[in-house]
């Protein structure tokens, strides 16, 4: 009897040659390779570019942020430095008479120096282009330098007063120390006027327009 051939055994990659089989793995390393690149590389990949991109919007709009923020500080310290300006300036010319405090500064003042503040009283006042003249009249009476400390404490006023038509009168001559041959110190009384000024408002000027086109008029 004629002898069998051998049955054929394993798979189909077994009996490939070792070249073919590196080359399958080869071929079975790029499939998962570009597998990976297509589902998992690329959106990885896109979803960094959208990072990327987000990351520079975002920068944008912080330096858009900080600039704001840097402007409304500006714009605030500006503020607060123009009514603390403003502030100073109602002090130094406020816009209403303030007849009471403006009496009020000059009671102050004379207390301080030493003088009598014996009579007041509030003159019209005298509207000018563009602020008013608050005069107001005054009787005080001290010694020499006590006068002199009065005047000059007005001088240090917030508010701009000037002291003008001074007349000075000596009421006495009485000595004021106990020590022999001292000069004796006399008592004056002055008669002045004190004027201060207020800032026109634009109604203030309106009417003082008015008002003097219809003096013209009458004329």
């Amino acid at each position: 009897m004629a002898a069998k051939a051998p049955a054929a055994s394993g798979s189909t990659l077994d009996r490939l040659p070792l070249a073919g089989k590196v080359g399958v793995g080869l071929l079975f390393m790029a499939l998962v390779g570009a597998l990976f690149f297509v589902f998992v590389y690329e959106d990885l990949s896109n979803e960094l570019q959208t990072a990327k991109r987000r990351e520079v919007t975002l920068q944008g709009e912080l330096r858009n942020a900080q600039a704001a923020k840097e402007a409304y500080q500006r714009d605030r310290d500006d503020k607060i430095r123009s009514e603390a300006r403003a502030e100073q300036t109602k002090k130094v010319l406020p816009d209403e008479p303030e007849t009471p405090a403006f009496l009020a500064s000059l009671q102050q003042t004379a207390t301080v120096a030493g003088v009598n503040l014996t009579s007041w009283a509030p003159v019209d006042e005298v509207p000018q282009e563009f602020f008013a003249k608050v005069p107001m009249k005054l009787t005080v009476s001290g010694r020499f330098h006590q006068i002199a400390r009065f005047f000059h404490g007005i001088g240090q006023l917030d508010r701009i007063i000037n002291m003008e038509d001074i007349q000075m009168k000596i009421a006495s001559n009485k000595s004021t120390g106990t020590v022999r041959d001292q000069i004796p110190e006399p008592e004056v009384n002055v008669e002045c006027l004190a004027t201060a000024f207020r800032a026109l408002r634009l109604e203030d000027a309106a009417g003082g327009k008015g008002a003097s086109k219809r003096r013209g008029t009458g004329k």
